[in-house]
């Protein structure tokens, strides 16, 4: 898995302190960013996560390039939908050798692994057979219809990889492009950084946790799953570790 934070909103935290002052004090447009040192942004900052006063957050976003991770995972992420993505497509892309995703509790066990990588190899071999299959059918009727023998083979392949992505599996490998404002992701990090979350989205959360604390740290000190804010949500489901979870979001 390689994440990446390509763009972000300039001085995030300066812009969101600017958008807070606005709200609490009488101070016009033309002066809104005036006053704003490092010190005063982290003081407005704080007051509103002190306050639950989400609103101005949401005035700055942050960019992620992400890859080595499974459709499973890209299934689960779109899911919060105040956001932006554009994924790679399997309709668009061929795919002559596709990677894929082993889940650790499999490739921890010899034989299970042997079974999985079988599964993918088969998986290709069905795919570029459907591929060969599709589009010879396709480029003989594109031949008949009129179309000239250098446009058949491009849309035929095109409208054969269109219908033979359908023989991969959740664990082909992908690539994303997703754009998130600050209290989206708060929202995200509360869900997907719980030990309950499942382990693949719940890497890319804590790493993308770790990415935008780098650049705006006051503004997502305490961002992370709930029971680093307060007692677990969870029920009888818990994970029972909220000391060990708590301290490893501090260190994060």
């Amino acid at each position: 898995m390689k994440i990446s934070l390509i763009q972000y909103t300039p001085e995030p935290e300066k812009v969101v302190a600017a958008a807070a002052k606005l709200c609490y004090s009488a101070t016009g447009v033309d002066s809104i960013m005036e006053d704003l040192q490092p010190e005063k942004a982290e003081k407005f900052v704080g007051m509103l996560m002190g306050l639950g006063h989400e609103s101005p957050i949401e005035h700055v976003s942050f960019t992620f390039a992400v890859e080595g991770v499974s459709r499973v995972l890209t299934h689960q992420l779109v899911r919060h939908r105040i956001a932006s993505y554009s994924q790679q497509s399997q309709r668009y892309v061929k795919l002559d050798q596709f990677d894929y995703i082993i889940p650790p509790s499999i490739a921890e066990i010899p034989e299970a692994r042997e079974k999985f990588i079988e599964a993918m190899a088969a998986d290709q071999r069905l795919y570029n057979e459907l591929v060969e299959i599709l589009q010879k059918k396709h480029y003989q009727r594109l031949l008949q219809e009129g179309k000239n023998e250098k446009q058949a083979i491009k849309m035929a392949e095109k409208i054969a990889i269109e219908d033979a992505r359908y023989v991969f599996p959740n664990a082909c490998e992908t690539k994303i492009v997703l754009t998130m404002n600050a209290r989206t992701l708060m929202n995200f990090f509360d869900h997907r950084c719980c030990d309950r979350a499942q382990w693949e989205i719940r890497t890319l959360a804590t790493e993308m946790l770790r990415l935008v604390r780098s650049v705006a740290p006051n503004l997502f000190k305490y961002a992370g799953p709930n029971c680093i804010k307060g007692t677990c949500p969870e029920g009888s489901m818990t994970c029972g570790k909220m000391v060990e979870v708590r301290e490893k979001f501090k260190q994060l």
